[in-house]
């Protein structure tokens, strides 16, 4: 079972963070992560994955065009993706950058596709997802592998 884990990064630090998530997810067993950014994802990875984590930095409080783009250009196969599991992730240059409403712009992508939102665990820190400033310190990169396992044993429970 594969969790795509879609990103759009320019500077690079929600390309680093998307990597972190990966790696909760595959230390899942028989869960694999699929990293992609936005110029390499397909509807194919799209409709084969159990999950998807989508992140992008900040812009102006909301997700980066080249994110959206994605949501916006597959919305024909959005029935397909019902019951699947979606979670977010954000990066921003300041900390009160808007990573929660960047978040919320995603989760509501995930939830017009019908899926199934997880935010971040308990034991990270609850909230919508998992965002940093700047490039992913231990903690950020800790809560990103969270993330990623929760995602992944959420989708495993849902597909058994």
């Amino acid at each position: 079972m594969n969790i795509l884990i879609l990103y759009y990064s320019k500077g690079g630090n929600t390309k680093k963070l998307a990597n972190f998530i990966a790696e909760g997810v595959n230390s899942v067993e028989g869960v694999q992560a699929i990293v992609k950014n936005t110029e390499d994802i397909t509807k194919d990875d799209f409709m084969t994955a159990a999950g998807i984590i989508a992140g992008s930095p900040v812009y102006f409080g909301s997700m980066a065009a080249g994110l959206k783009k994605i949501f916006d250009d597959y919305v024909g196969i959005r029935k397909k993706m019902e019951g699947k599991v979606g979670a977010a992730f954000a990066t921003s240059g300041d900390p009160s950058g808007g990573k929660e409403t960047t978040m919320i712009s995603i989760i509501q992508c995930l939830l017009i596709y019908g899926m199934i939102i997880a935010g971040d665990p308990m034991s990270a820190t609850g909230h919508y997802g998992t965002a940093c400033v700047g490039a992913p310190d231990a903690d950020c990169a800790k809560n990103g592998r969270m993330l990623g396992a929760r995602v992944a044993e959420i989708a495993k429970k849902l597909n058994n």
